[in-house]
């Protein structure tokens, strides 16, 4: 721990005449400033003092010299905050303890890194399976705990070069800011080293021409190695050493060819100093390692930036919460001390702590940074309210239903975690042609020096050099997954969470859209559509108002028709009958809602209305006095939807398992010419799978129920609405979380422009490197320019596909 001049949180040093203290397990700890004191309370209050031994012992290995010993990390206390166990997901054969670590990995500088690291886990004795992001150097890890720990496995990881640490906020964000720091020392001290190499070098080019005396060529030369070798040793580091991490591995990445140029350029350059013959290239090994560095910082810089844009949603959620207990007294607590059953009061102005339901008060919320919906909803007592979204208007109180990793905001992080380890086969395809194109490079650069040896062999050194730094393919590697990850993180601002990997990928190609009408096309509750007085007594608002009074006190799902309906009577004797109806006293009349023979009880019923809907009957006294029709409600955005759709080529169906005149009737409404009724879970299936006979037909399929499983599963692309069962979303590769139908033809145009991006991008890392490697290999670009080609390749790429969050 901290001495007693260091803040216990931070480790800082604690100013003198500061009192901020707390007590903790029993002895006075001091801290810098209130906000330590402060986040440390709500770390002891919630049970979590494990974390100051984790970051003290974590800090004491690495002041030790970075002795990697990972035992801590196998602590059940301490998995909990990144390990889930995974059984749950294996085959019922599975046996054995199967978890899963969610990770952060140092050293990552390529796609080839992210194949090595896959194919040196596979050989670790209870390895399952691993998804690695090449973007944002965050891993998931499956294992066999009981034939293997974690601690093993991150021991073999940091034995290749690859630190790994729990993957939390605070990590991320540790993580990036000692990554951007480290970088912008060695760029500081490349930038230095450049600069005064360069003016040594200009002395040195200029005392060519005046015949300069030879002791002052041998101490402007030694000079120069003086300032050229931190740049080497230190600026240069992180190329010659993921270079020969990699060679061990028998593995070539982008990193070999350019620390292969950097040594090879010194090493010439220190044994022409040191015998006074040839020629020395100091100044050509600070400068392109200085624009090396810079391509890598920036393009770090916009990784960092894009991550941070698809995973700020943990910052949604407060860090405390106000409670309210039985005796109406209100307690500020720390949100991991929240419960499930807890009462909390939510101001206008703040954020929800969780997810729950509102027990009293009325309010507007806003849900537009979690689902994508701009216009605030109104929210009244007995709505649900989700965790990370924006109370507006007035006070609410809300009873807890979820909190910590059972909320919905943790289920959509989870899964945009789950979509970024999934890799397009556009990636997988870039990863491999890259780590082809390595091994071409140097079997080039080696036709290459040969050739200029025997042409003229003073040059050939030197444009061996350029060859060898000029044709790197970071752009090549860099021009799917950025692409792929701004277009993943525009489509969740939009309101369509995605899942799984493939998801862009393919919508790009879909042409025929099939969706299920209950819940998907419509909003899957019933409304009143209809009101047809039998008796000239009563007109439409009292039978309205009569049916509301007495559906209050019914469960039934029909009820919900009449829950916006004013309720100006209090029945008595009310009385539910399963299957048939409600019944109750209002001035000592007996009214009857429900089946026609139970509102009319012992009479015959009038006969049903033509019109389409379900009927309900209202009676009073046996008599009937009113047909109500209640019907689903087509959703507002699914006209427009359909519209824009079709006027993009694709064909649209709708599947249900309705009768033929409810489906007909809304394929009318919504301009669909297919259709097909009366659908079970298994023809839905067939239907799609005729469809894809065709190799042309690229199916997206909407669904929202437990009958729409299979034919998700089957679908090329499939989405399942944000009020759809579990097992629906869990089965679909994408979530729409708004239930704004308008929202798929427009990430479907997203997706073909991404597309168009992605071709960009290979494209112009194709032509750079075709282009290139000839103009380097005639000697028309010295090292430097290599260096600075090569960089700014990298970030044409990389801005070009930054480009989609602008659609």
């Amino acid at each position: 721990m901290s001495s007693s001049l260091d803040c216990f949180h931070c480790g800082l040093p604690v100013p003198s005449g500061e009192s901020f203290t707390l007590v903790i397990n029993e002895k006075n700890e001091s801290f810098c400033c209130g906000g330590c004191q402060a986040v440390a309370s709500m770390i002891h209050a919630g049970g979590l003092d494990q974390f100051y031994r984790f970051r003290s012992e974590r800090n004491r290995k690495v002041d030790e010299g970075r002795n990697d010993d990972f035992s801590i990390f196998d602590s059940d206390e301490l998995q909990a905050g990144f390990v889930v166990n995974a059984n749950a997901s294996e085959s019922a054969a599975s046996v054995s303890d199967h978890r899963t670590a969610h990770l952060l990995l140092d050293g990552i500088t390529c796609a080839a890194c992210v194949w090595l690291i896959e194919k040196y886990l596979q050989q670790q004795t209870g390895f399952i399976r691993v998804n690695l992001n090449a973007v944002s150097h965050e891993c998931v890890l499956t294992w066999d705990n009981t034939e293997q720990s974690l601690s093993q496995l991150m021991q073999a990881l940091s034995a290749i070069g690859y630190r790994a640490q729990p993957n939390t906020k605070n990590n991320q964000a540790q993580q990036q800011k000692q990554q951007q720091r480290l970088m912008l020392m060695r760029l500081g001290v490349a930038g230095f080293g450049m600069m005064q190499v360069t003016m040594v070098a200009v002395a040195l080019y200029a005392g060519a021409w005046q015949d300069i005396e030879q002791e002052w060529i041998s101490l402007l030369r030694w000079l120069s190695l003086l300032v050229a070798t931190p740049v080497v040793l230190f600026s240069a580091q992180p190329f010659w050493m993921t270079a020969i991490r990699n060679i061990r591995q028998r593995h070539l990445t982008m990193d070999v060819p350019v620390s292969i140029a950097i040594v090879l350029a010194y090493l010439a350059s220190l044994w022409a100093t040191m015998t006074q013959s040839g020629e020395v290239y100091f100044d050509s090994v600070a400068m392109f390692t200085f624009f090396l560095l810079v391509g890598r910082f920036l393009e770090m810089r916009l990784r960092h930036r894009n991550q941070q844009l698809s995973s700020n949603a943990a910052d949604l959620l407060p860090h405390t919460a106000n409670r309210i207990d039985e005796q109406a007294s209100e307690t500020v607590i720390p949100l991991l001390a929240l419960a499930v059953g807890d009462h909390v009061k939510v101001y206008a102005g703040d954020s929800i702590p969780c997810d729950g339901e509102i027990i009293s008060g009325e309010s507007c919320v806003s849900e537009a940074l979690l689902t994508g919906e701009a216009n605030p909803l109104d929210k009244k007592v007995g709505d649900t309210v989700i965790g990370g979204t924006l109370n507006v208007e007035d006070t609410l109180v809300i009873r807890v239903s979820a909190v910590g990793e059972q909320t919905r905001l943790s289920m959509i992080s989870q899964l945009v975690s789950q979509a970024a380890q999934d890799k397009p086969r556009a990636q997988i395809l870039a990863n491999r042609v890259a780590s082809v194109f390595v091994a071409g490079i140097l079997i080039a650069a080696l036709c290459v020096y040969t050739a200029w040896y025997f042409i003229e062999p003073a040059s050939a050194f030197w444009v061996t050099l350029s060859v060898l730094v000029v044709t790197c393919p970071c752009a090549l590697s860099l021009a799917t997954p950025t692409a792929l990850t701004a277009a993943v993180s525009v489509m969740r601002q939009r309101g369509l969470l995605v899942i799984k990997g493939h998801v862009v990928e393919s919508l790009a190609s879909i042409n025929r859209i099939i969706f299920d009408k209950t819940g998907t096309l419509t909003v899957g509750q019933p409304v009143i559509v209809n009101v047809i007085p039998l008796s000239d007594h009563v007109n439409k608002d009292d039978v309205i108002a009569i049916a509301a009074s007495l559906e209050q006190y019914s469960n039934h799902p029909l009820a919900f028709a009449f829950k916006s309906a004013p309720i100006r009577y209090r029945p008595r004797d009310v009385q539910t009958t399963p299957s048939q109806g409600i019944s109750g006293k209002i001035d000592n009349k007996v009214f009857r809602l429900g089946k026609p023979s139970y509102a009319v009880y012992g009479e015959d019923p009038p006969p049903l209305p033509d019109e389409h809907g379900q009927w309900l009957l209202l009676g009073c006294d046996s008599k009937a006095i009113a047909w109500i029709g209640l019907d689903d409600q087509l959703r507002s955005s699914a006209v427009t939807a359909v519209e824009q759709l079709q006027a993009n080529d694709a064909r649209v169906c709708i599947l249900s398992g309705d009768n033929v005149g409810t489906v007909s009737k809304m394929a009318q409404q919504l301009g669909v010419n297919e259709y097909l009724s009366g659908q079970l879970p298994e023809q839905k299936l067939d239907y799609v799978r005729q469809l894809q006979q065709d190799p042309m037909n690229k199916v997206l399929m909407v669904g929202d129920g437990v009958n729409d499983v299979p034919v998700l599963a089957g679908a090329n692309v499939s989405v399942a609405m944000d009020s759809a069962s579990d097992f629906a979303r869990t089965s679909a590769d994408s979530v729409l979380l708004n239930d704004d139908l308008t929202v798929l033809p427009a990430v479907i145009a997203l997706a073909k422009k991404t597309r168009r991006v992605i071709k960009q991008n290979i494209s112009w890392a194709v032509l750079y490197n075709v282009s290139a490697l000839p103009l380097a290999a005639m000697g028309f670009i010295p090292p430097y320019l290599a260096a600075i080609g090569m960089s700014l390749s990298s970030l044409i790429v990389v801005i070009n596909a930054l480009r989609l969050h602008k659609v």
